[in-house]
């Protein structure tokens, strides 16, 4: 029988940033509208479909061998898990979401010591509950099954909900306490699974790839050709440390190649352009590994 690495991937707001980040690590996943058993052409993944929330739950009992969720719900569990490492993208912007404690504009609560004897509404009830803990706070926490700004003031007296951009904060007229905590998705493995040496070795093939791919998603490659005259100013313009610079049949002239910022990039030809580099390319990137 063939080995069969079972991972989680995220269902719901990050489903399709996760499957195109594993496109780019060269790994094709076809998901069916009416199945959450999505399939690959790596015949050696035995992929599930499953809600953040749960993938870390999934892991700790053995059931899932790796996948990827987000930091705070990892947290939220409270399962022993191997983190493999850190995934820095979300579902919208590059900025982690974050945890915040939430009350109306107009409300008395300044800090969290005024929660005492308060309602707090949230889903993440163990975040809350360990955040109070901490602060010597004793308050009625109730699980929230969504739409959660709604609650305050009418029906709980403070939130404790994610944010990305604070968009939704800041459109139902409240405002920030505290942050609770701040996460990014995680690539977590069942410890148990990652001793296992053919796992251990699937796993971190896998993470090396994706994490290059991320590592590529705002880069782009460079290529030009500059005379060797001008080989120094044009080296003084790009943010590089170590680009690549090979002879050209002509010995007056090299070839630099280079990895940079997409931002960077619509400044900087120009400006190599008068600095007399020719032939300028600019190419997409798949994967950056270190």
């Amino acid at each position: 029988m063939s080995n069969k690495l079972k991972i989680a991937l995220p269902k719901g707001s990050l489903q399709e940033p996760t499957l195109e980040l594993l496109k780019k690590a060269g790994y094709n996943i076809h998901v069916s509208s009416r199945n959450y058993r999505p399939t690959s052409d790596d015949s050696e993944l035995d992929i599930y479909l499953i809600r953040a929330q749960e993938i870390g739950r999934y892991l700790g009992q053995g059931f899932i061998d790796c996948g990827i969720t987000g930091l705070d719900w990892a947290y939220e569990n409270g399962v022993d898990l191997a983190d493999i490492g850190e995934l820095a993208y979300s579902k919208a912007t590059a900025r982690p979401t974050k945890w915040v404690l939430v009350v109306p504009q107009d409300s008395p609560i300044k800090t969290v010591k005024d929660l005492q004897g308060k309602r707090i509404a949230t889903e993440a009830i163990g975040m809350t509950e360990r955040y109070l803990a901490e602060h010597g706070v004793e308050a009625d926490i109730e699980f929230s099954w969504g739409a959660t700004e709604v609650k305050v003031p009418d029906l709980v007296d403070a939130i404790v909900d994610v944010t990305e951009t604070g968009s939704s904060i800041r459109a139902n007229n409240l405002r920030i306490v505290d942050t609770l905590l701040s996460s990014y998705p995680h690539f977590y493995a069942n410890p148990e699974s990652y001793q296992d040496e053919w796992k251990k070795a699937k796993i971190d093939k896998l993470f090396l790839l994706i994490n290059g791919a991320l590592r590529a998603k705002d880069e782009v490659g460079l290529k030009m050709n500059i005379p060797k005259s001008n080989l120094d100013a044009v080296l003084a313009k790009l943010p590089v440390e170590r680009p690549t610079i090979s002879a050209l049949t002509d010995e007056d002239w090299v070839a630099i190649e280079v990895i940079i910022s997409e931002k960077v990039v619509r400044d900087i030809i120009p400006e190599l352009k008068n600095l007399g580099a020719e032939d300028i390319i600019e190419y997409p990137l798949n994967k950056i590994v270190a």
